[in-house]
C-alpha cells in the first residue's frame, strides 16, 4: 500500500510540475496514453499495451483473469482499480506478474456476482501513463444457492476477518492440489492416471483413488439432474491442421438446457458455424466441439457446463515444435512400399498422419512408427496401389507439411503385378544425423537450465538466510509492544547444522541422469537406476524417508551408475525411494502391482476347443492370481454371458468355472474369460463346438437335363453341416400317380444326381437326406420332373437396333418368358431384305448366340432390312419373335462437331520454332476442311494435314509474319462448325535504351527511356520498372504493364540513393534490363519550394490503337490521359455514349482509361471514341474497330 501511495504522490507531483499533457493514440484499440514530457529521450519510451485485457463474461464461482503485456523504458509501474469499489482485499483479488511470459494479471478466484464491474488497468512511468478499461460480467448459477457454496462463503468471511499478519504470509499447504486436477482426473481414463499425478506431483495413490470416488459421486448426483447418458468421451487433439477436437456422447433431460463452453474457467462464445473460431455440431447424441485457426494462446483446459454443471473437462496442450526436416514426395512403383519421414526440433511421442485429408492409424495398410529419442516419425503405406497417390500430411501441434505420393504403373495398366519387398523415400542416414545433433542440443540446453535453476534456489537460500536476523528483530521488537501470548504454531523442523566445507574429488557432483518411477508386478524384479556426474562420489538410498538397510534389497555401484534392485516384489515394497550424493538427491515411485495374472500351461490347455454332443453340458475353467476385487466376465461370441437356467457361473479368489447345460449347436462360438482389476485386464480364449445332425439340403433344385432319356438335376448342400462333414446323400424316388417309393442309395456328397432309368414322358419326385458321422438330416422333397416330353420355349422380344453403320447392323432383344422348362441355351437371327420372301439365318446353324445382343456384319451398303429373333432349348428352337422394323444400312447422318472441349484460342510461339494446331472433330458424311488466316486462305508455307476425325496445320518454322488468326471450317451436307486460334510468333525482347532520371517536383522522379527496338513488331510489348533505395537493398517492382516510354516514382526519400532497372517484356518473356545512374540527394537542407501551379487541360499521352477482333471474342481497349484537374471521360460508339451501357465495362484508375467488350458481334463494327474535359479544355482521341467475321465467300 505503502508503495502504492509513494507511486501516486511522485506522479501526482510530475503532473502538477509539468505543463505537458499529451494525448496519444495506441496501436493497441482502446488504450488511452497521455505524454508527460515535449520529447522522450533516446532509448527511453511512455508506457503501452502490447496486449490489452479482454472482457469476460463468467460463470459465478470460478476463476476470472485479466491479462496484459506492457511495454515501457524504463519497467511501468501497473496498478489496477474498479468503478464501484476496491481491489485491496488480497482474498478477493490477486495481482501478480509473470517474468517468463511478460504477463501482468489480476486473478479473481472464486469469482462473486458483486464483483461485475468495470475494471481499469494503468501503467505509468516519468514519461507517460497508459490506460484500458475492461468488463467483467458474472452469470449467477447454481452454484451460489448450493449448500456447500454457503458454507465455503462462510468460512471464507470468518477466515478473513481473523486472519493476522502471520496467517497472510502462509501459503498453500501440504496435500493441497489446484482444483484442475480433479476436473482432468473426473474426465480421463485411468491409463491416464499416473501421467495426471505426475504432472500435479500427487505420490499417494490410495489417498487420490479415495477422493476421486468421493468427488465422482457428488458430480454424478450433479448431473443426473439434467443428463441421462454420458459415454464415449474422447479429450481434444488435433484432427487436421489448424484445427482441434473433442467429442463425447451425451442424452440431455431437458432438450433445451443451456450448454456453455469454458477455457480456464472463462466463458467462451460458440455456435453451430463451423467457420467461427468455436463451434458446436451435434450428430444425434455426438456432441463435437471445434476450436478453428489455432494459435499458441488456445492451449489451456476447456470444459463443458450444462447449467452450471461441469459434465466434461480436457487439458489441451500445443507443444513448442517444428519440424527440421519435412515430409518429401515420393516416386513408388506398385506393390512397392512408400516411406514418409519428419524429424522434429522437439521430442513428441506421437504425432498425426494424414492421407487425403483422412486421419491414418496403425494397421495392415499404415505402419506408423517413431524412434527411441522421438524425434524421427515414420509413417510406411505398404503395397501401394493407385487408389494410395495423394497428398500425405504429418501434423505436430500447430505445425504441419505435406508431400505427394505418386504411384507408377510400369507396362502392366490393368494388371496386378506381383508383391515387391523394396521401399520408395525415406531420408536413410540424413535423418539420423540431424535427429543426433537435435537431440544434443536438446540436452546441453537442458543442462543449462539445470545450473540457471541450481543458481536461483542457492540465491533464494542465501537471501533467505540474511533475512532471519531482520525477522528475528522485528518479531522481538513487536514481542515488546505488545506482549499477548502468542498463538501456538506447528515447531519448524530443525535444519541440521552445515559440515565445515572440505574439499574432496566429489565437489560440484551432479545428476546427470535422475530416478524414474517403476512399475513391477508382484514375484518379479525392479530395478531403481541413477547416475552422477562423478565416479568417486558415494550415495545412500532411502525408501519412504528411511535409510535402506534390509538385504532383500541390493544397492549396486558400478563407476557413476547407481542401482537399487528389488528382488521377488511385494506391495511392502512400494513407495517414494531416494537417493542422496553430495547434497544432490533424486527420486522416485515404485508402484508393486499385482494385475490378473495366468499360468501359459493353463492358458494353452484353455484354448482347446471343448467338443462336445448336442443335448451334452460344457464345462470351461481356469485358474488365476491377482489381487482382488476381481471383475471376472465370460463371453460367447462377444456377447456377455449371465447367469439363467442354461449358464452357471462359478467364482473365486483363484479360480473361475463356466458351466453351459444342455447345449444347442447354436451356442458353438468363441468362448472368453476376460478377468480386470484396478491393475490391467487380460483374457483367455476358447472355442465350444457342439456336433449335431445337419439341416435338410436346400432348394429349389435347377433341372440340367429332362431328355427321354434321363433326368439331371441338382440343389443346395445344407445351410449347416452339424460340425462334422457331409459323408453322403440319401436319395428316394416317387414316379407321380403311384404311393410308393424307391431307394436309390447313397450316392457320394456332391449335390447333384443324373437319373437314367426314367420312362419317356412320365413325371418324378425326388426326396434328398444328408447324412453325416452325427446322423441323417430332414428330408429336401423337389417339385415335379417330367422326362423326355419337348417343350420348346416362346418367342423373344422384337429385336431392337442400337446402331446401323454402312458395314454393321447391331441388334438386342430380351428372352422369352417361357423358357420350356429348361436353360435356354442360345438365339438364331433372320434377316430378310425389303421386298423379298426369303428368311436368312445370320449365324451358323451349330453355332448359336449366346448373348442378348449381336452385330449383323454381312450387310450391303445402301440395303434395307428387317431381323427376328428365335430362342433354343434342350429341345431345340422356338417360335420366332415379330420382326423388327427396316433398317437402312449406312452411317448415320452427324453435323461437324470439335470433340475436344479444351481447344487453346490463343498461342505463343517462339520464332524459328515449329507451330503445331491439332483440331479433333467428328462428322458425317465425311466433311470438307478449309484453313483461313486473318479470313485469307493459308499460304504455302502452312502444311495442313486432314485426317479420319482429324486436321493439323503445321508451320515448320515460324516467323513474325505468321502471326494471326487462324480459322478452321469444318462442313458437310448435315452443317458447318468453325473455331478460331490466334498464334503469336515473336521472340525475347530486346532491352530498352538508356535510361534517365528526372526530377521536375520534389519527393518525385521522372523515370525514361528510349523504347526497344522490337515496339514497332510487338504490338503486346510492355515495360516493367524496378527500384532501389540505399537502405533496403533489394529491387522491387514499382510499374508493370507500361505500354509508353516514362514513369514518375514517388516517395523519394532525400538522403537515400535510388537505381531504376526497366524490362522490355512479352509473351515470350523479359528482356535483359537497362538500368540508370544512380540517383542520390545527399543534403537535407532543401531550399524552401516555390508554389507552382499544375493545372493543365486534358492530353491523351498514350492514344487508342486499331484493333481488328474475330466474332465472339473479347476486345479490350486502353488509352492514357493526364490533366488537371482530373478530367472527365466519357467512351463513344458511333457518335453513342457508353459511358452507361452494361453491356460495356470501363474503368478509369489513374488516369489509365479501358474498356472491355466480352463478346464483339457484328454491331460492335465502328468508330469508338473517347473524350477528356475538365475545366481548362478537353481532348478527343478515336480508333476503329474491326470484326473478323465475314467470310461466307469461303464458307
Amino acid at each position: 500500500i505503502w508503495k502504492n501511495i509513494r507511486m501516486i504522490s511522485q506522479l501526482l507531483k510530475l503532473y502538477f510540475h509539468s505543463s505537458v499533457a499529451i494525448k496519444k493514440r495506441s496501436k493497441v484499440p482502446g488504450v488511452m496514453i497521455t505524454q508527460f514530457v515535449e520529447e522522450i529521450p533516446a532509448g527511453k519510451s511512455h508506457p503501452d499495451f502490447s496486449r490489452k485485457p479482454i472482457a469476460l463474461t463468467i460463470q459465478e464461482g470460478k476463476l476470472a483473469v485479466f491479462k496484459a503485456i506492457i511495454t515501457g523504458s524504463p519497467t511501468p509501474t501497473v496498478t489496477w482499480a474498479r468503478n464501484n469499489g476496491d481491489v485491496s482485499d488480497p482474498e478477493r483479488y490477486v495481482v501478480s506478474y509473470d517474468p517468463v511470459l511478460g504477463e501482468h494479471q489480476l486473478q479473481m478466484p472464486n469469482v462473486g456476482v458483486d464483483q461485475a464491474d468495470t475494471y481499469k488497468c494503468y501503467a505509468n512511468n516519468e514519461y507517460g501513463r497508459a490506460t484500458v478499461t475492461v468488463t467483467l460480467n458474472v452469470i449467477e448459477g447454481q452454484y451460489k444457492t448450493s449448500t456447500n457454496y454457503q458454507r465455503e462463503k462462510a468460512a471464507a468471511d470468518l477466515k478473513r476477518t481473523l486472519r493476522t499478519r502471520a496467517e497472510q504470509k502462509e501459503e498453500r499447504k501440504d496435500g493441497e492440489v489446484d482444483e484442475k486436477f480433479w476436473e482432468l482426473l473426473l474426465s480421463t481414463d485411468k491409463k491416464d492416471y499416473e501421467r495426471i499425478c505426475a504432472e500435479y506431483g500427487v505420490t499417494d495413490f490410495r489417498w487420490m483413488l479415495k477422493k476421486l470416488n468421493e468427488k465422482k459421486k457428488e458430480i454424478e448426483e450433479q448431473q443426473s439432474q439434467y443428463i441421462e447418458h454420458l459415454n464415449n468421451l474422447r479429450h481434444i487433439e488435433i484432427k487436421t491442421p489448424g484445427c482441434a477436437e473433442f467429442e463425447f456422447e451425451m442424452d440431455l433431460k431437458d432438450p433445451n438446457a443451456r450448454i456453455f463452453l469454458l477455457k480456464d474457467g472463462v466463458m467462451v462464445p460458440f455456435n453451430t458455424d463451423t467457420d467461427e473460431k468455436h463451434s458446436l455440431r451435434q450428430v444425434g447424441r455426438k456432441f463435437i466441439f471445434s476450436v478453428h485457426g489455432l494459435n499458441a494462446e488456445d492451449a489451456g483446459l476447456y470444459q463443458v457446463d450444462i447449467e452450471g454443471v461441469n459434465v466434461f473437462s480436457t487439458d489441451f496442450k500445443i507443444p513448442a515444435v517444428d519440424f527440421l526436416v519435412k515430409i518429401q514426395e515420393v516416386k513408388a512403383v506398385e506393390r512397392e512400399d512408400a516411406v514418409f519421414e519428419c524429424v522434429l526440433s522437439a521430442p513428441l511421442p506421437k504425432i498425426s498422419w494424414l492421407g487425403k485429408n483422412v486421419a491414418l492409424e496403425q494397421g495392415e495398410k499404415y505402419d506408423i512408427s517413431v524412434s527411441e529419442d522421438m524425434l524421427i516419425h515414420r509413417l510406411v503405406v505398404k503395397d501401394c496401389m493407385q487408389v494410395d497417390k495423394g497428398i500425405y500430411a504429418a501434423v505436430a501441434g500447430m505445425k504441419s507439411c505435406n508431400a505427394w505420393l505418386i504411384v507408377e504403373d510400369p507396362n502392366q495398366r490393368g494388371k496386378k503385378g506381383a508383391r515387391k519387398t523394396t521401399q520408395a523415400g525415406g531420408g536413410g542416414t540424413d535423418l539420423i544425423r540431424i535427429a543426433a545433433e537435435q537431440q544434443e542440443k536438446l540436452q546441453k540446453e537442458r543442462e543449462e537450465r539445470i545450473e540457471q535453476l541450481k543458481q536461483i534456489q542457492a540465491e533464494k537460500a542465501a537471501a533467505i538466510e540474511e533475512e532471519k536476523p531482520a525477522e528475528e528483530e522485528k518479531t522481538a521488537e513487536e514481542d515488546t509492544a505488545a506482549p499477548e501470548p502468542p498463538k501456538p504454531k506447528a515447531k519448524p523442523k530443525p535444519k541440521p547444522k552445515p559440515k565445515p566445507e572440505t574439499k574432496t574429488d566429489s565437489e560440484g557432483v551432479h545428476f546427470t541422469s535422475g530416478l524414474s518411477d517403476v512399475h513391477a508386478i508382484i514375484g518379479q524384479s525392479a530395478e531403481m537406476v541413477c547416475k552422477l556426474s562423478s565416479e568417486k562420489c558415494d550415495g545412500i538410498w532411502y525408501k519412504d524417508g528411511k535409510e535402506v538397510t534390509t538385504d532383500k534389497l541390493k544397492i549396486v555401484k558400478d563407476g557413476a551408475v547407481h542401482k537399487l534392485i528389488v528382488s521377488n516384489c511385494t506391495e511392502d515394497d512400494s513407495g517414494k525411494y531416494r537417493f542422496e550424493a553430495d547434497g544432490r538427491k533424486t527420486e522416485a515411485m515404485l508402484v508393486v502391482e499385482d494385475p490378473p495374472r495366468i499360468n501359459q500351461d493353463d492358458l494353452a490347455k484353455f484354448a482347446e476347443p471343448v467338443i462336445i454332443k448336442v443335448g451334452q453340458n460344457a464345462t470351461f475353467k481356469m485358474d488365476f492370481v491377482g489381487r482382488e476385487p476381481m471383475k471376472v466376465q465370460w463371453y460367447n461370441e462377444g456377447e456377455e454371458m449371465l447367469e439363467d437356467n442354461h449358464i452357471r457361473i462359478e467364482k473365486s479368489d483363484s479360480h473361475s468355472r463356466l458351466l453351459l447345460v444342455k447345449c444347442q449347436r447354436k451356442d458353438s462360438g468363441e468362448i472368453k474369460l476376460k478377468l480386470k482389476n484396478e491393475f490391467g485386464t487380460i483374457e483367455a480364449l476358447s472355442r465350444l463346438i457342439v456336433l449335431d445332425k445337419p439341416t435338410n439340403p436346400m432348394g429349389p433344385a435347377e433341372v440340367l437335363e429332362a431328355s427321354a432319356s434321363c433326368v439331371e438335376f441338382k440343389w443346395r448342400s445344407p445351410k449347416d453341416d452339424g460340425g462334422s462333414p457331409i459323408k453322403n446323400y440319401y436319395i428316394e424316388r416317387n414316379q407321380i400317380g403311384r404311393n410308393t417309393w424307391t431307394k436309390i442309395g447313397n450316392i457320394p456328397r456332391e449335390p447333384h444326381y443324373k437319373d437314367t432309368d426314367v420312362d419317356h414322358g412320365r413325371r418324378y419326385c425326388y426326396r434328398i437326406r444328408a447324412v453325416t458321422a452325427e446322423g441323417t438330416s430332414d428330408v429336401f422333397e423337389t417339385n415335379d420332373i417330367q422326362a423326355g416330353t419337348k417343350a420348346y420355349p416362346g418367342p423373344p422380344s422384337t429385336p431392337k437396333v442400337v446402331s446401323a453403320f454402312k458395314n454393321c447392323i447391331t441388334l438386342a432383344w430380351s428372352p422369352p418368358t417361357n423358357t420350356g422348362g429348361t436353360n435356354i441355351v442360345g438365339y438364331n437371327i433372320e434377316k430378310r431384305k425389303q421386298g423379298s420372301n426369303i428368311w436368312g439365318q445370320v449365324n451358323l446353324p451349330d453355332e448359336p448366340i449366346k448373348g442378348k445382343q449381336y452385330d449383323v456384319k454381312d450387310v450391303i451398303e445402301g440395303m434395307e432390312y428387317e431381323f427376328r429373333v428365335s430362342a433354343i432349348n434342350l429341345s431345340g428352337a422356338g417360335e420366332p419373335s415379330t420382326p423388327s422394323e427396316f433398317v437402312i444400312a449406312r452411317d448415320p447422318k452427324i453435323r461437324p462437331n470439335f470433340t475436344n472441349r479444351k481447344m487453346k484460342s490463343f498461342m505463343v510461339v517462339r520464332a524459328e520454332n515449329s507451330a503445331r494446331v491439332n483440331i479433333n472433330f467428328e462428322a458425317s458424311p465425311m466433311p470438307t476442311i478449309i484453313w483461313l488466316k486473318d479470313g485469307m486462305p493459308v499460304s504455302k508455307r502452312v502444311t495442313v494435314s486432314n485426317t479420319d476425325g482429324m486436321s493439323q496445320l503445321l508451320i515448320p518454322s515460324a516467323e513474325r509474319s505468321d502471326s494471326g488468326i487462324y480459322t478452321i471450317i469444318v462442313k458437310n451436307i448435315v452443317g458447318q462448325e468453325m473455331f478460331s486460334v490466334e498464334i503469336r510468333v515473336t521472340d525475347d525482347p530486346k532491352p530498352p535504351g538508356p535510361v534517365e532520371l528526372e526530377e521536375n517536383v520534389p519527393g518525385t522522379l521522372t523515370v525514361s527511356w528510349e523504347p526497344s527496338p522490337d515496339e514497332k513488331r510487338d504490338d503486346h510489348l510492355h515495360y516493367m520498372v524496378m527500384k532501389r533505395d540505399s537502405i533496403k537493398h533489394t529491387w522491387h517492382t514499382v510499374a508493370d504493364r507500361l505500354f509508353n516510354n516514362n514513369f514518375t516514382a514517388v516517395n523519394i526519400m532525400p538522403g537515400r540513393e535510388y537505381n531504376f532497372r526497366v524490362y522490355a517484356k512479352n509473351d515470350i518473356g523479359l528482356s535483359e534490363p537497362s538500368e540508370s545512374l544512380t540517383w542520390g540527394i545527399f543534403s537535407l537542407n532543401l531550399a524552401p519550394s516555390k508554389p507552382c501551379n499544375l493545372d493543365s487541360a486534358p492530353i491523351f499521352t498514350v492514344p487508342l490503337k486499331m484493333h481488328a477482333t474475330p466474332e465472339k471474342y473479347e476486345c479490350y481497349m486502353s488509352c492514357a490521359v493526364r490533366g488537371d484537374p482530373i478530367p472527365h471521360v466519357t467512351w463513344y460508339h458511333n457518335n453513342v455514349s457508353l459511358n452507361t451501357d452494361t453491356n460495356y465495362y470501363i474503368t478509369n484508375t489513374c488516369g489509365v482509361c479501358s474498356m472491355l467488350i466480352l463478346r464483339v458481334s457484328a454491331k460492335d463494327n465502328g468508330e469508338y471514341k473517347v473524350v477528356a474535359e475538365n475545366s481548362l479544355g478537353h481532348a478527343e482521341c478515336s480508333t476503329q474497330l474491326t470484326i473478323l467475321g465475314m467470310l461466307s465467300e469461303y464458307v
